[in-house]
């Protein structure tokens, strides 16, 4: 060592004025793709108005159905089911609609949603233009599964806020009858429908999470969307096979129709907390996956 070469060696670190700050000034981490451009740009896409536009229609499908055949209990020997009262008025109609949708069909908009996200952006070799703008990963992870949630919620309200709409029409506005016996005057009813609508959203937080934990490992959008649909699938079997004892408490797909409780003629939240419980766990581990995995991944598309 020479006696002028005294300091210390620079380290491998980034030089100073060589961040993007320097190259961009005004250059803000936190202000890149804000939430309402990510959320125009996810509106403007063919298969949100397409999803939007099914479940729209679903609630005239079912009074279509029910004005030419009718509810029957006969089918079920004479045990009378939500499906039994859906003409008994508005509310009922509502929760009918729920019933019936909760178990797959409002799977389909969230996997959908949060499946389509991201790996959308990589088939269309979008992804690496976003990122070299730049913005940040995680921040481009936020913004997308915040708009995709944000959808989500929207898609799974959507159905019972209309079904109530035509169910009033069709059937007037009325108490909720419980199939358990006796009533809920329809304003209790209505507050007693939004808790169910909130847990049945809750739940669907871990096709969420699948959906987009997938949507960062592929570049594949339909290989996200129906991972997460086959993966929800499975649990719904798994859940139907009783040999498995209490192992099934830790399946969310156990808990997918406790929101029933919610229309007894006292609030049951059991069910209801351990459910949205064990569906806030697997999602928090599959969004942290997903975000953990983003950041070390080589994005070539």
């Amino acid at each position: 060592m020479t006696a002028t070469d005294t300091g210390p060696r620079p380290g491998p670190g980034p030089r100073p004025g060589s961040g993007p700050e320097a190259l961009a000034p005004g250059y803000r981490p936190g202000r890149t793709l804000p939430l309402r451009v990510e959320a125009l740009r996810q509106w403007k896409r063919r298969r949100t108005l397409v999803m939007a536009g099914v479940l729209a229609a679903l609630p005239f499908v079912l009074i279509v159905a029910f004005a030419i055949g009718g509810p029957d209990a006969d089918d079920r020997g004479g045990r009378i089911t939500l499906i039994d009262t859906a003409t008994a008025s508005g509310a009922n109609f509502a929760a009918t609609c729920l019933f019936v949708s909760a178990g797959f069909l409002l799977v389909i908009p969230v996997a959908l949603f949060c499946g389509d996200t991201v790996a959308s952006e990589a088939g269309w070799s979008s992804l690496r233009y976003l990122l070299a703008a730049p913005v940040p990963r995680a921040r481009l992870l936020a913004a997308k599964l915040a708009v995709a949630l944000g959808y989500s919620a929207a898609a799974l309200f959507l159905l019972p806020l209309l079904a109530l709409a035509a169910g009033t029409v069709a059937y007037g506005w009325g108490p909720l009858q419980l199939p358990t016996g006796g009533s809920l005057p329809a304003g209790e009813a209505v507050l007693r429908l939004l808790i169910a609508t909130s847990f049945v959203l809750v739940s669907q937080l871990v096709t969420a999470g699948l959906a987009f934990w997938l949507s960062t490992r592929t570049d594949a959008p339909l290989g996200a969307v129906g991972g997460a649909v086959g993966l929800t699938i499975v649990g719904n079997v798994l859940d139907a096979v009783t040999a498995l004892g209490d192992w099934r408490d830790f399946l969310p797909a156990h808990w997918q129709f406790a929101w029933i409780d919610a229309l007894q003629p006292r609030l049951e939240w059991g069910g209801m907390a351990q459910g949205a419980a064990i569906s806030v766990t697997y999602a928090l581990v599959l969004f942290a996956l997903a975000f953990r995995g983003f950041a070390r991944k080589d994005i070539v598309s």
